[in-house]
């Protein structure tokens, strides 16, 4: 998605059962009336989050027509992303070197669990085994409490990242070159390692949520300055910044649950909203503890244009979290909704040199859809 947002033709290839994540609801869209595939569930809130800007096409490309049809798109790609267990694509013929074969010149990117070698890599890779596997879930959670994982897929989305890092570090070494390569961008996709020293201090540590009269605000006063800011400026106490329990990082580290009874006890006499002016303009990072419809309501959030919305023909209006890179002032904008099941697949075939016989034909025999 991140490359489809810098304005890369990307196609998305999926099986006629489709990605996995579209099945992921609820939530999902509802569906206007007179739709496409009226047959297929709700589009789900999770596939729109994450596939804008993108063409779908549907191949079963384990019949030979369908890796006929594959070899042609190789041909005439930059970059291939693939996240199948490592030596899956090789026996259909379409690993590295055969994708190589065909585009001397092809960005050839593996997103695995485990990366391509030793005892692990033939393993699937979904996030929360490995936040487990990894320690990220020993270290998240309250002190006295169970392991837990994080609220979103973090291990899913740093992998989304280093690829998309990779890939145009890959695309430069090419312009040097003249060659493709797999090496730079082949990811060990999920693997976190956590630091093994690290234990769980829920929100305790390095900043610290406390609640109001009627919610939670988080405060990170990191160091003597701030800390003394935050007493004389917000809470109005200046006598704990200057008592020796609590005047430097060291002390206050030492003596963490008084100082966090003390401020608390300040906090719940007043609303999270008499906090939060109290706290702006200050110098003391603070925020509120908002929801998910907080967050998308939050005045910075409209100023700043974060929400897009698209006509989808599936789902009618959409609402979805904007690009985040801006050019010259300028955010990149949404050409495509989300694309439906297999909505491009005509259009890219074309592009291929199929025919419209070819393509009824390969539609007949159930290779596309």
């Amino acid at each position: 998605m991140l490359l489809a947002d810098l304005g890369a033709d990307v196609i998305k290839v999926e099986s006629f059962a489709g990605d996995d994540t579209r099945s992921w609801s609820p939530p999902s869209a509802p569906l206007k009336e007179d739709i496409p595939l009226p047959d297929e569930p709700a589009e789900s809130a999770y596939f729109l989050s994450v596939n804008r800007n993108k063409r779908s096409i549907c191949v079963d490309f384990k019949s030979p027509q369908g890796i006929e049809l594959m070899h042609r798109l190789v041909a005439r790609a930059d970059i291939l992303v693939e996240n199948f267990i490592p030596g899956k694509l090789e026996k259909l013929g379409l690993g590295y070197s055969q994708c190589q074969e065909l585009n001397p010149g092809i960005i050839y990117t593996s997103i695995s669990g485990y990366g391509q070698t030793g005892p692990y890599a033939a393993n699937a890779g979904y996030d929360v085994v490995i936040e487990a596997e990894a320690g990220l879930m020993h270290i998240t959670g309250e002190p006295n409490g169970p392991p837990c994982k994080v609220g979103v897929a973090v291990t899913d989305v740093s992998t989304g990242l280093y690829a998309h890092g990779a890939i145009l570090a890959a695309l430069l070494a090419r312009q040097t070159t003249g060659r493709g390569i797999a090496g730079l961008a082949n990811i060990a996709s999920n693997y976190l390692v956590a630091n093994a020293s690290a234990t769980r201090h829920g929100t305790a540590h390095p900043s610290i949520v406390f609640p109001c009269k009627d919610g939670y605000i988080m405060i990170g006063a990191g160091n003597d300055n701030q800390f003394g800011l935050l007493c004389r400026r917000v809470l109005e106490r200046p006598e704990l910044a200057t008592n020796e329990n609590f005047s430097t990082n060291r002390s206050r580290v030492a003596n963490r649950e008084s100082l966090v009874d003390a401020i608390t006890a300040i906090l719940m006499q007043e609303t999270r909203d008499y906090w939060i002016q109290k706290f702006n303009g200050v110098g003391v990072p603070f925020g509120p503890i908002n929801d998910i419809e907080q967050t998308f309501s939050h005045p910075q959030v409209q100023a700043r244009g974060l929400v897009v919305e698209v006509e989808h023909p599936r789902a009618g209006p959409v609402k979805l979290v904007g690009p985040a890179v801006m050019y010259n002032g300028s955010r990149m904008g949404v050409t495509r909704p989300p694309p439906y099941l297999g909505q491009h697949t005509s259009e890219v075939l074309r592009e291929v040199g199929y025919q419209d016989k070819e393509i009824e034909r390969l539609r007949q025999s159930k290779v596309v859809r």
